[in-house]
């Protein structure tokens, strides 16, 4: 895993003239990539590359030049992830093409694949990836990001050419060159307050973009870059009828798990893979699984010194009955708000997620003992994990209230006051599945937003973001479209960015083994019926761990990793939040004497205010960083071991 950054330029002979500053805009991504740093140039592009190395440490550097025998420097990659399959992929192009290789790693697959097989091969990668392939001969840059988003790739055009990246930031301090605006994009930011992320491909930037996950892209110098789906996933139901076919589905879940994990635990021999490891069932049978390949493997925990607000006991108790070595973090509020701001930064968006920051405290404490860590992010997307999901069975009987009645309950419903039992349940009750869901985060309601977003427009919704997704899943089951817009918004807007900066701003690999091609080939195939029942979730996969995962575990309730900020922003982090919102410089895009008013409800009480407070307060700090800069976080050298 590393940081790339790319420039392909709008005229000839510019490539050679913007070096110096794509070395200079890469160094602000040096946590990606500690391990080697360099750059190439050529007459219309420029690569710069932060390594983490993992494979062929030795030789496998990169930008990397490849080509066939008669035009060895066709190609340079520019490439950021791992490639899970590579071996396999590299033994059939030697049998098909006889292709050569000069080193032992996963990047020439890659170059090699594309050359033999075309644009296509792409979809034969197995793994977690962001790519630049420059073709010197026919002057153009292919490239592509995973099915699922694993890995971000920002861009930016302008008249100076167009730039790809690892990290946004880079792409900021490129703007003299490519001649774009740092200016911030109100649509994102409505979005965001929504949501509590920018969905793909939006940023809070306007003249920067995403690459979509699942998607591939050529560019030529000059010309405009165009895109296309290669990844169309498809939650297509399989009956499964009688116990015999049962234990075949979950047998068949148990092998493609106990192979991904082999897969994604790859690297050279001295570089070693941990686990992360909370209460639940997925990071358990992560970490279950690894233990049968290395005996020596090392899990870490964070939590909080609150009760309620913690999964470190059940951890610790699955640590010990699967047999490996336990590391924990407990984190205070004191850290959490002294630490937020360079976070922050290292998001290059904004997240209100909570979770992120404990989840930065572990990474740190993993990085003084491992260079990677299994997770298991995706598993709820893929085999229906989320309580909402459960949502379908609980409003059924509203579906059979004829579409008159059920608009009336929605009007009820506004009339009756915030807080109160039922209000929620009447209101999403109202709606169709497509006007409720828009994902596993619901931060501020149109109504809400309207008294506090000076710039809120009743042109912007969520159905902006999830309307495609939608219709592409017209005729699924209810569970399935829910999985379908999950994929497309929560899983790679929250989930994968969260986990990704995170972990890279410790110069931490994250791997994430229910995220793979394989996985999701089962997954997408269990019944409705296997995913979720009036007592659970993710059913057949709890009936495929047992044995693997311990019992005190398989059935455990999803906790979601609760952070307290309800009850420290009505008491330690009470001024903090206070300061942050006055000294805000938000005066136009926030009515900040709402801001405050609905600071001090929630710390008198009984209205929870907490989430849309910590998504306002998230913005203001990114603002101050990224627009104001007014405030300027102090940024560490990566060192190994990481030291806190």
């Amino acid at each position: 895993m590393c940081g790339l950054l790319g420039l392909i330029c709008a005229s000839e002979n510019d490539a050679v003239k913007a070096r110096d500053a794509v070395g200079a805009a890469l160094r602000c991504q040096r946590h990606r990539g500690p391990d080697e740093t360099d750059t190439w140039a050529d007459a219309e592009v420029v690569y710069g590359f932060n390594r983490l190395a993992f494979i062929d440490v030795e030789h496998a550097h990169q930008p990397l030049v490849w080509g066939p025998p008669e035009s060895p420097r066709r190609y340079t990659l520019n490439f950021n992830g791992e490639i899970y399959n590579y071996r396999e992929l590299r033994e059939q192009l030697i049998a098909e093409h006889d292709a050569k290789f000069a080193t032992e790693g996963d990047g020439e697959a890659i170059v090699a694949a594309y050359h033999y097989w075309g644009p296509g091969a792409v979809g034969r990668l197995r793994g977690m990836f962001a790519f630049l392939l420059w073709d010197a001969d026919e002057k153009v840059l292919y490239g592509a990001r995973d099915p699922f988003g694993i890995k971000p790739l920002y861009y930016a055009a302008g008249p100076g050419g167009t730039a790809f990246s690892s990290e946004k930031k880079s792409l900021l301090e490129l703007s003299e060159v490519l001649g774009t605006r740092e200016t911030l994009d109100t649509r994102a930011l409505q979005h965001y307050l929504t949501l509590q992320y920018v969905p793909e491909p939006e940023s809070l930037h306007t003249d920067i973009r995403r690459i979509e996950s699942g998607t591939s892209f050529t560019v030529s110098p000059g010309g405009q870059l165009t895109s296309e789906r290669y990844f169309f996933p498809q939650f297509t139901a399989r009956p499964v009828h009688g116990p015999a076919a049962q234990k075949a589905l979950y047998d068949r879940i148990a092998d493609v798990m106990r192979d991904s994990v082999a897969k994604h635990m790859i690297a050279d021999p001295d570089i070693t893979v941990g686990s992360f490891l909370s209460g639940g069932i997925d990071s358990t049978a992560i970490a279950a699984l690894a233990k049968e390949l290395n005996p020596n493997l090392i899990a870490f925990t964070t939590g909080f010194e609150r009760e309620g607000y913690s999964e470190v006991d059940v951890a610790a108790e699955s640590a010990a009955a699967i047999g490996v070595k336990h590391v924990i973090r407990t984190v205070s509020a004191e850290e959490m708000m002294d630490a937020l701001p360079l976070i922050v930064w290292y998001l290059d968006d904004p997240v209100a997620d909570p979770a992120l920051v404990p989840l930065w405290f572990i990474a740190r404490e993993a990085r003084k003992h491992v260079k990677a860590v299994l997770s298991g992010e995706g598993s709820d997307e893929l085999f229906g994990g989320y309580t909402i999901y459960r949502e379908p069975l609980s409003l059924a009987p509203f579906e059979k209230v004829p579409g008159g009645v059920r608009k009336l309950l929605g009007k009820v419903s506004d009339r009756i006051p915030e807080g109160t039992r039922g209000k929620d349940l009447l209101r999403r009750g109202a709606l169709k599945l497509e006007d409720r869901y828009y994902g596993n985060a619901r931060i501020f309601l149109d109504h809400q937003l309207k008294g506090v977003l000076r710039t809120f427009s009743e042109r912007v919704g969520h159905q902006d973001v999830t309307a495609e997704h939608y219709r592409t899943s017209a005729g699924w089951d209810p569970v399935a479209r829910m999985q379908h817009v999950d994929l497309f918004t929560w899983l790679r807007g929250d989930i994968l960015v969260k986990a990704d900066k995170v972990t890279m701003a410790n110069s931490l690999e994250l791997r994430v083994p229910f995220l793979d091609a394989e996985v999701f080939k089962v997954a997408a195939g269990i019944p409705l019926e296997e995913k979720i029942t009036k007592e659970t979730t993710k059913y057949a996969l709890r009936r495929a761990l047992e044995g693997i995962v311990p019992a005190h575990v398989i059935n455990r309730r999803k906790l979601g990793f609760p952070v307290p900020i309800r009850l420290w922003l009505r008491d330690e982090m009470y001024d903090w939040a206070r300061g942050i919102i006055v000294e805000s410089q938000t005066d136009a895009l926030l009515d900040k004497q709402a801001v405050l008013r609905m600071l001090e409800e929630h710390r008198t009480g009984p209205l929870d205010h907490s989430r849309r407070i910590w998504a306002l307060v998230v913005f203001m700090l990114w603002h101050g960083i990224f627009v104001e800069h007014r405030i300027k976080p102090e940024v560490p050298e990566p060192a190994y071991p990481v030291k806190i």
